[in-house]
């Protein structure tokens, strides 16, 4: 009999929070030189990766009622020609070109009834270059996982391409019957009860262990309600509709790297001011003073024990960006006092903890007290969270794709729940490449934005001596 694979309850709740205008899928623009490949070496390249993504050919089997979590299973009918797609950006085939289809792919959510993921190869760019967009839901990956998937299916070196022979005899395997499904979820309505009897049990005895977890969990959920009242209102938050504004900026990582050096902290520490400073601008560009607004923002951290594993391993803190000073050395002290606060906080591990606890929730009780609350927010957005910021480390060598190499790779993150900016940034083969995502009807000035992240990197930089 075929084991049986269960969601998350992390997993499950980025499909429950999902209804059609809040997306819950991730992705990236991947720019190459040279020409587009053709439609053959495009299907040979997902073709020989295919083996090693199994996800990639599984389907989602939800269970009568929902009582219990969603399950995986192989597609019997997948057919790759409705994952990967070809496609021409609009003339000139500049970057604005370029990103407003990048924004139109986001814009649309994925097929429910196939496998949860994307990918459009891009011709007709400018410059002899071409783009690969992938699209995946983020049930399926965090921004870790997506990064280890995005190496899988592309090469470390340009000749790999030619050492692949494409073939492929997969076939699916039987999924499970709904009577078993059910039975299995009136079984999984006890197991919380069964966990929470041994987590006791644990506490018992290692009583000195589980004290010291009460401690930290307190320490952070308190940080967390110290964050938890919510911002003075501004145009930079609300309700959003469902379709999106994308750009991007760009600096480099030895940049970042010599901020750092000259003026202590971390190259997370560079990020987050600078994207300080796109923000302010942002604000000013509005007509509103930064000194009266607080811009908070939520920071994904990987809690992934390995690598190439898909699925979701993450906690989160929350950081507050001064965007109120008008001097950039002030504001990289605030971020850089700030994070270190927070790395003291226990946020993390509260946050890991809170994910923990929700195992224990029955799968019938998460999925109606989140669409319960997705209702509520669509119409009365909160106000706690301004923005998210991710920072995900890629490879620091070049990667191909049909022997053309990768000159740039843009991430996407999703706003949603009354954010209205999103910023993704990821480091590849000594550049930061950042994806900025918009509301498409109240973000307008996205460009701003990124303008201004660029701007924040310029102004840290130290003169060279003898300048």
């Amino acid at each position: 009999m075929t084991p049986v694979e269960r969601m998350s309850a992390l997993d499950a709740e980025f499909l429950h929070l999902e209804d059609g205008v809040n997306h819950m899928h991730i992705g990236a623009c991947a720019v190459f030189e040279g020409p587009c490949p053709t439609d053959d070496e495009a299907r040979g390249l997902f073709t020989a990766a295919l083996p090693r993504i199994p996800r990639y050919r599984q389907r989602l089997h939800t269970i009568p009622f929902e009582l219990g979590r969603p399950v995986w299973e192989d597609d019997p009918t997948f057919a790759l020609a409705d994952h990967l797609f070809h496609t021409t950006v609009a003339a000139p085939g500049g970057d604005d070109e370029l990103q407003d289809l990048m924004a139109a792919v986001m814009s649309t959510e994925l097929d429910r009834r196939h496998p949860l993921w994307e990918a459009w190869v891009v011709d007709g760019l400018a410059d002899d270059r071409w783009a690969l967009l992938a699209k995946v839901h983020h049930c399926i990956v965090d921004g870790v996982a997506g990064m280890d998937l995005m190496e899988v299916v592309l090469d470390d070196s340009p000749t790999a391409a030619a050492e692949s022979t494409g073939r492929d005899e997969w076939e699916a395997e039987p999924g499970p019957s709904d009577t078993r499904l059910a039975m299995d979820a009136v079984g999984d309505l006890v197991q919380p009860l069964l966990a929470a009897s041994r987590r006791l049990l644990g506490a018992v005895a290692h009583p000195g262990d589980a004290l010291r977890g009460l401690r930290r969990l307190g320490s952070g959920l308190r940080s967390w309600v110290d964050e938890a009242w919510p911002t003075p209102r501004s145009t930079i938050g609300g309700t959003i509709g469902p379709d999106r504004r994308w750009t991007w900026a760009r600096a480099t990582l030895a940049e970042a790297k010599a901020i750092r050096a000259a003026r202590g902290g971390t190259v997370n520490d560079v990020i987050l001011a600078a994207v300080t400073r796109g923000f302010r601008d942002l604000l000013e560009a509005r007509g509103e003073d930064p000194a009266l607004h607080e811009v908070r923002t939520l920071v994904p951290v990987s809690v992934r024990a390995r690598h190439g594993v898909l699925d979701n391993e993450v906690s989160a803190l929350v950081a507050e960006l001064p965007v109120g000073y008008a001097v950039a050395e002030l504001r990289y002290e605030a971020v850089r006092s700030e994070t270190l606060c927070l790395k003291l906080s226990d946020e993390p591990e509260a946050g890991e903890a809170v994910t923990a606890l929700a195992e224990l929730v029955p799968a019938p009780l998460m999925a109606f007290g989140t669409r319960a609350a997705v209702a509520l927010l669509r119409h009365h957005p909160q106000r706690n969270i301004t923005t998210v910021t991710t920072n995900v480390p890629g490879p620091q060598y070049p990667l191909y794709a049909a022997g053309r190499r990768m000159v740039g790779y843009f991430p996407y993150v999703p706003v949603a729940f009354g954010i209205r900016y999103a910023v993704a940034v990821l480091s590849y083969d000594g550049d930061l490449f950042f994806g900025l995502t918009g509301d498409q009807e109240s973000s307008p000035d996205l460009d701003v934005l990124a303008r201004g992240i660029e701007a924040g990197f310029a102004e840290l930089r130290l003169p060279e001596r003898g300048a």
